[in-house]
């Protein structure tokens, strides 16, 4: 068996997205060849004209616009082994999802495409995990190049993909920040997923929770921290519905079930 025949096939797809967490992992590429030893990528629009159907693990960016796009998950999910979804739009439906929570979506489409609305299909945006099931995924907007890496080496040994389950507020801490929200700004970050360094408060700037919101986030507590700094829940939601609108959306749906 020669070495070519030993790599796994992987294949790289895009949705609703700008494709920045493509252009990542072409960065990622330059810096890490020796990924190239061991995977044979097949598919990815953004680095090769060809087109291979064999494949073992797909990574998927942007999310599910419309009801066409359906058709095409299916086809991956039943090809991959593996389904990792990459980067914020795939993962949580990004900032797509913004027009979720939107009185109309039709009105939404007239605003965007003016007297072209009709032309385009569109429905409620949701992240892929909403359509298919997915393995495994990698967030942020983009994606930290790093966090690829590892998800990669992580996947081929056959481990956990070894994403952060803590709150950024732990990687402020370590950097030993002076927290944003003492000084009456608003962030995210003692519930949104940690594994960007911090990278937004480090520079002055709240957290807007891009890498999504951490398993069973502690609310109440986040309610008083922002009772302390003299925030309302309005400047809070402001951030939270960039990255994670399509949550909110099903917060709301589920609220008006009950």
């Amino acid at each position: 068996m020669t070495k070519e025949n030993t790599k796994v096939k992987v294949a790289f797809f895009d949705f609703a997205s700008c494709e920045g967490c493509q252009l990542t992992i072409v960065d990622a590429l330059q810096t890490h060849l020796s990924l190239l030893d061991v995977v044979e990528i097949v598919q990815f629009r953004e680095a090769m004209t060809e087109k291979g159907e064999d494949y073992l693990i797909a990574f998927v960016e942007g999310s599910c616009n419309r009801k066409s796009d359906e058709e095409r998950l299916f086809k991956i999910r039943e090809q991959a082994a593996l389904v990792v979804a990459l980067g914020a739009c795939a993962h949580t439906g990004g900032v797509n999802a913004l027009k979720n929570i939107q009185p109309s979506l039709q009105e939404t489409r007239e605003y965007v495409y003016g007297d072209k609305a009709d032309w385009y299909e569109v429905y409620p945006t949701r992240p892929i995990s909403a359509v298919i099931d997915v393995d495994a995924f990698i967030p942020g907007c983009p994606i930290d190049r790093g966090e690829f890496v590892k998800v990669v080496k992580n996947v081929l040994l056959g481990k956990r993909p070894g994403i952060p389950d803590y709150p950024v507020c732990v990687e402020c801490k370590l950097k030993e920040n002076v927290c944003l929200l003492l000084e009456g700004k608003p962030c995210l970050g003692p519930i949104s997923r940690a594994g960007c360094g911090a990278i937004c408060p480090t520079y002055g700037d709240g957290c807007e929770g891009c890498r999504g919101i951490i398993p069973h986030p502690n609310e109440n507590a986040m309610k008083d921290v922002l009772d302390e700094a003299g925030l309302t829940l309005n400047e809070i939601m402001a951030r939270f519905t960039m990255y994670n609108a399509y949550q909110e959306d099903q917060i709301e749906t589920a609220e008006k079930t009950i």
